[in-house]
């Protein structure tokens, strides 16, 4: 990793969701589908979604600060999903659809408890934000099936359902982050 390269892991319900948000920045070199924030030693989608490992399935995101802050970031995650529902993004519950930031440094952890209290303090949600702030642990990559999963598998009807409609959004409200085309 160069000097300007940094990682955040993030959970914000689906991986799905958020890792086919990420992947279209400027400035995202990498978004990995995978697990972390358990105490199991290891960790697997069958073993997660069984409720039993306390992990969350999250994104561990590699980006150049040169081209997006952290602040960026945790902005377009905190649009991404609904702050404000404990262990849950819609019909999809369990702790392993948490809302949590998995800081990799000091400056994220203090970065994202302001941003959590600017957000509360707006009153953007009727109750308060839930998203879990903590420090990295071990991460666990997904299965490869998981990997880029909207961009491979955009007819599944999950996808069609929810993900399609909220990267949509997405891109209409960050245009201008968006990676140009080659």
């Amino acid at each position: 990793m160069s000097a300007f390269e940094e990682k955040i892991t993030l959970a914000g319900g689906c991986f799905w969701c958020i890792e086919g948000a990420y992947t279209q920045l400027v400035g995202i070199k990498s978004a990995v589908s995978g697990y972390m924030g358990g105490d199991a030693a290891t960790a697997t989608y069958e073993d997660v979604c069984s409720g039993n490992t306390e992990h969350a399935e999250v994104v561990e995101l590699t980006f150049d600060n040169r081209e997006i802050s952290g602040r960026e970031i945790l902005e377009i995650f905190f649009t991404l999903h609904d702050a404000s529902q404990l262990n849950r993004q819609g019909n999809d519950i369990g702790k392993q659809y948490r809302s949590a930031i998995f800081y990799h440094n000091e400056q994220q952890k203090a970065l994202s408890l302001h941003i959590i209290k600017e957000i509360d303090e707006s009153g953007v949600y009727s109750s308060a934000v839930v998203t879990e702030v903590s420090a990295c642990s071990t991460f666990f990559s997904g299965e490869d099936f998981h990997q880029d999963y909207f961009s491979n598998n955009p007819e599944n009807p999950y996808c069609q359902a929810v993900v399609s409609p909220k990267l949509a959004k997405f891109r209409k409200t960050f245009v201008a982050k968006l990676k140009t085309s080659s």
